[in-house]
């Protein structure tokens, strides 16, 4: 009883003399992105009231490509193949710092490490990619390990991974433009009667390939349509695809829509395309053993219609009455 009695008071006097402090990294390059090639460099920073001991200072790596399958894309092959196990990319632990004591006021650690080292036979660095299924992520963590009773420190930041220069085409590509055309005939859903009979015709050219360093670039002309417009959208689509055994489980989800016009637009009319790429949310399209990541690109054309406000909120991928579009494939590359 007097031990236990004894051991409280020392939590209660140990926990009266908590340093406050905190742990935070700093990396070399303010937009996080780096290659393969080079080096992650940054500084740790420590911010104590007094000197503390500590048992290291580590760094560590991490990279791999996260899948998961929901029930709507696998329907009854999830439940027989359950989680997918992560493919690791990159995985080090690099000590820092021996055991030792960290001076009160703010410590500042420099750290330098090379990602690719020759000799790993680790998975290929594939660029950075958050998708709804598949994501493509490297973390930096820094952990100071303390002793008995006393809290460690760590804390873990994100960083981007893009192709070494090495790999990457050597010009800059011009963008392959594909011809579309939009009519009534063209559409595989029910339009409305008066779409159907009066008709409509919109035309134009997209990207089917362009660099992730420009936008997606077109044009487009409404030459007739027998209902006033209500808007023109671009919509940009991911078609993420996974190995599970002998099945492949693929489901295609919208990143974002940009609209290019916003009520009835003139006939004849040559309106520019002009969509740029969100960076975290695409990455070149990429053919892997286990996964691949591709692209799509819509032109959708909405009419002024009464059933449009009424259902607001339902799938953008689900055909209605007032809507009209074209679905293409879109190729992205990165260049230097």
């Amino acid at each position: 009883m007097k031990w236990s009695v004894a051991f409280s008071k020392l939590i209660t006097h140990l926990s009266h003399r908590a340093v406050a402090m905190s742990i935070d990294l700093k990396l070399s390059r303010f937009n996080r992105i780096y290659r393969p090639s080079e080096a992650l460099e940054g500084k740790i920073i420590i911010k104590t009231q007094s000197s503390i001991s500590h048992y290291g200072i580590r760094l560590t790596l991490k990279g791999s490509v996260n899948m998961q399958v929901r029930g709507g894309s696998a329907g009854v092959v999830e439940s027989l193949y359950g989680v997918i196990k992560p493919i690791p990319i990159l995985n080090r632990t690099i000590e820092v710092k021996p055991s030792g004591k960290i001076a009160s006021g703010t410590t500042e650690i420099p750290f330098s490490v090379t990602l690719r080292q020759q000799g790993e036979n680790l998975e290929k660095f594939y660029e950075t990619f958050h998708g709804a299924n598949i994501s493509i992520q490297y973390l930096v963590t820094v952990d100071v390990t303390r002793g008995y009773l006393h809290k460690s420190l760590s804390t873990t930041m994100e960083f981007i991974v893009e192709s070494d220069k090495a790999d990457l085409l050597q010009r800059p590509i011009p963008p392959e433009m594909v011809i579309f055309y939009i009519t009534q005939d063209t559409q595989r859903h029910s339009l409305l009667p008066e779409l159907k009979s009066g008709g409509f015709r919109v035309m134009g050219k997209i990207s089917s390939q362009c660099s992730l360093a420009g936008p997606i670039s077109g044009e487009l002309t409404v030459e007739t349509s027998a209902v006033p417009i209500h808007s023109i959208d671009i919509q940009l689509f991911r078609v993420e695809s996974i190995l599970l055994g002998e099945k492949i489980a693929t489901e295609t989800s919208l990143i974002q829509t940009t609209q290019i016009a916003d009520g009835d637009v003139c006939h004849n009319l040559t309106m520019p395309i002009y969509v740029i790429l969100p960076r975290l949310l695409t990455c070149p399209t990429t053919f892997a053993g286990p996964f691949s990541i591709e692209f799509k690109v819509a032109i959708v054309i909405s009419f002024q219609s009464d059933l449009s406000q009424v259902h607001k909120k339902t799938d953008s991928r689900t055909p209605k009455l007032w809507l009209a579009m074209e679905t293409l494939p879109l190729e992205l590359v990165r260049t230097k």
